[in-house]
């Protein structure tokens, strides 16, 4: 291992994240209503589920169970996992706002005060700590009414009802967050647009169009926050929040270089491009003429999206994808819904995830590049199955040197010049897997006692991570 000399900025972010309907549990409690969240069962069957179309968006507790109603009850324990966050050194907690608290159908006119009064606790727990919230307003978790009476994000009129949701939390918390995130992995909705658009494709051959015109919803509905957000908080900074990967080209050929290239376009770029720059994308308007695309632009649209692009950038980076024009079935190998073929110098985690720390420093030089606007690493981490020895202690070194090998990719990438705000990891304390739906898919310096079934006492254990986040990584990272 090289000897590392990177000085992290002073002030840097460090912190953990999760998303409200991955913890929280109490579905039903404090007047919050069903959002999508709630109706998707858990195990492995979810992954299909988000991919599939015709979703009818009804429970079926017979079949299948949904660890998203009870997850970790950070609902009544966030006192104790703030304060071990607390202990641990966060500077950060990268959170969300469960939409259906606050608004419990999503098209009141009044906001719910039990949701409200709710997040002034946890907010107020984090102050008693000096830890910064950093609060995404719409983390896969739409109000369940908003999918089945308007169609989700396929309906302009949503983004009505998510500017009042918007402009509710920013007057209410306008004193205690001062970062705030749209939507979570907005490029994503056009893999799986039943977590990020609240729809169900009806059939393939509609699935494009509809997602593109969910998304230009979306774009127009955060330039509207930015702009609610900026005036109400006038030292707020907004970010998006895209999922990030390099695509490799398998080879030097120039097929597949190109082919490379147009997938990073699409996956990475136009997203960004309509948020940070303000437009679509030039190679937007060939994409979208060969898919059949075409957008339902109101006038106006385009000059709200120049006039309220985001301050920052905020992405999740799990892994590289690396391509090739053609592959077969067997090349391919699937990480989150996004699939690839396999890189030969990259292991996988347990889940086929490929791991490639300097990926990340490539992507932040790419974004930096491209954007010119600071960056936040808000999620990155490794899913794995921990073991509990005899004992009782949880030696996860695997998560460790995959964590230090992404830090120190970081700093390598801060040397290159690039203005980088922030980073808290993914799933600091054991959650629900949005895409898998397994609490044995584990992230966490805590280890919590909760099972794929639903069963455990709840109990938070401190896995050997936990030590090694507060020994190196609080302190600026100087032990790396």
């Amino acid at each position: 291992m090289s000897e590392f000399n990177t000085k992290f900025p002073e002030g840097f972010l460090w912190g953990g994240a999760t998303a409200a309907n991955q913890i929280e549990g109490a579905y039903q409690e404090g007047g919050k209503g069903l959002s999508l969240a709630d109706v998707l069962p858990g195990g492995k069957v979810r992954v299909n589920v988000l991919s599939q179309t015709g979703f009818n968006f009804e429970m079926d507790k017979s079949k299948y169970v949904y660890p998203n109603h009870d997850a970790i009850d950070f609902y009544h324990h966030y006192k104790e996992d703030i304060a071990l966050f607390a202990e641990m050194g966060f500077k950060a907690y990268r959170m969300s706002i469960a939409w259906s608290r606050i608004f419990p159908k999503g098209d009141e006119i009044v906001p719910n005060e039990e949701g409200l009064a709710f997040y002034d606790r946890v907010f107020d727990e984090l102050n008693k700590y000096g830890i910064e919230p950093v609060v995404t307003i719409s983390h896969f978790e739409m109000p369940l009414h908003l999918i089945k009476a308007y169609g989700g994000w396929r309906n302009r009129e949503v983004i009505s009802f998510f500017e009042r949701y918007a402009k509710a939390v920013f007057n209410r918390y306008k004193n205690k967050v001062k970062y705030w995130l749209t939507f979570n992995e907005i490029n994503s909705a056009t893999y799986f647009p039943l977590s990020g658009l609240g729809f169900s494709a009806d059939s393939e051959e509609t699935l494009l169009q509809d997602s593109f015109q969910g998304l230009h919803h979306q774009f127009v509905a955060s330039s509207l926050a930015v702009k609610a957000g900026h005036e109400i908080i006038p030292d707020s900074q907004i970010g998006c929040m895209l999922v990030y990967f390099p695509v490799y080209s398998i080879d030097s050929n120039p097929v597949n270089v190109l082919h490379a290239i147009k997938e990073e376009q699409i996956s990475n770029y136009i997203c960004g491009d309509v948020q940070v720059r303000g437009e679509y994308p030039t190679f937007a308007k060939r994409f979208f003429k060969e898919n059949g695309v075409n957008l339902n632009i109101h006038e106006g649209d385009l000059e709200l999206l120049k006039q309220y692009p985001v301050d920052f950038i905020s992405f999740s980076y799990y892994m590289s994808l690396t391509e090739k024009k053609e592959k077969t079935a067997e090349e391919k190998v699937t990480g989150n819904h996004f699939s690839g073929v396999k890189n030969p110098f990259l292991s996988q985690s347990e889940w086929g995830w490929q791991i490639d720390p300097i990926g990340l420093r490539i992507s932040l030089n790419q974004l930096y590049d491209r954007y010119r606007v600071p960056l936040f690493v808000v999620e990155n981490g490794l899913g794995a199955y921990d073991k509990i020895e005899e004992n009782g202690t949880i030696n996860d070194d695997y998560r460790i040197e995959y964590l230090r090998e992404h830090v120190r990719a970081m700093g390598e990438a801060i040397e290159d010049g690039v203005d980088l705000i922030g980073y808290t990891s993914w799933g600091c304390i054991d959650l629900v897997s949005f895409s898998t739906g397994e609490m044995s898919k584990r992230y966490g310096y805590i280890y919590v006692d909760r099972h794929d079934d639903g069963s455990g006492t709840l109990e938070r254990k401190k896995k050997k991570s936990f030590f090694w986040y507060k020994n190196v990584i609080a302190t600026n990272g100087e032990q790396l």
